[in-house]
């Protein structure tokens, strides 16, 4: 059992001024703690119930703590509590920056679900960084750790200006999705490229819109009729994603 103690220090992970203190933050379900285990990310504590420590190998260096149901609903930041529960170290901040391969590049993005996404997004199209601008949601909210599927363990993200790592660049291959773009199914897209996508709300910001030499949409094909405003931020991601990978294998 835990105690009040535990289940307090545990649940102050929930503030982000606790992750930031502590450099730790918070994975939950069975998928992606089974994902965590195969790394090398130091894990400071998991928490399950004994069933689940049963069927699997920890680790003897990770404080291992059997709960109830109730004890791990008491410090999960889910709806619906799986039957684990792990406190992760930070790892180390990325900070060299590379031009080569896809990289993309996110400017205010905010919602946790879109950031978790974008990351599984890139985990998938084998994208080589992910650049945030300093506003950008927290990397270690616990939406985005959920929504990232694992992806989080394995993808290199850097936070910083974009301005400066565009500086840095050595091209001039630096795409942003922008409604008045070029379309991107008739695109010339070079294998060494930025793709940057722009908050959900404003898309990209007018500083970085002036910066950025490209611009692409997606077409709707869809005619004669209403239709939806624009896709949601993830999505297009992927869309975008999916065509520089697919010109580059082509």
């Amino acid at each position: 059992m835990l105690s009040k103690n535990q289940i307090k220090y545990f649940r102050s992970f929930h503030a982000k001024k606790t992750r930031d203190a502590e450099k730790k933050f918070i994975v939950e379900g069975t998928k992606v703690v089974e994902e965590l285990l195969a790394t090398s990310l130091a894990i400071h504590s998991i928490v399950a119930t004994e069933d689940w420590i049963a069927q699997h190998t920890i680790r003897e260096n990770i404080n291992v703590f059997s709960a109830s149901e109730e004890e791990l609903h008491a410090i999960s930041v889910l709806q619906h509590p799986q039957q684990v529960w792990a406190l992760v170290e930070q790892a180390q901040a990325h900070t060299l920056f590379s031009s080569q391969g896809l990289v993309l590049a996110l400017d205010n993005l905010q919602d946790p679900g879109n950031m978790g996404t974008i990351l599984r997004i890139a985990d998938w199209f084998g994208v080589e960084q992910v650049l945030c601008s300093p506003h950008c949601v927290e990397l270690y909210n616990p939406k985005v750790v959920q929504a990232s599927m694992g992806a989080i363990f394995r993808v290199p993200v850097l936070q910083g200006n974009l301005l400066d790592f565009f500086a840095q660049c050595e091209h001039s291959n630096i795409f942003a999705a922008d409604l008045e773009g070029e379309n991107v199914y008739s695109a010339v897209l070079p294998a060494n490229s930025i793709l940057v996508m722009g908050n959900e709300g404003n898309g990209i910001s007018e500083e970085i819109r002036r910066s950025v030499p490209h611009k692409l949409h997606i077409p709707s094909f869809k005619f004669g009729s209403e239709q939806s405003e624009s896709l949601n931020v993830a999505m297009a991601t992927a869309i975008l994603c999916s065509e520089f990978k697919r010109i580059t294998i082509a």
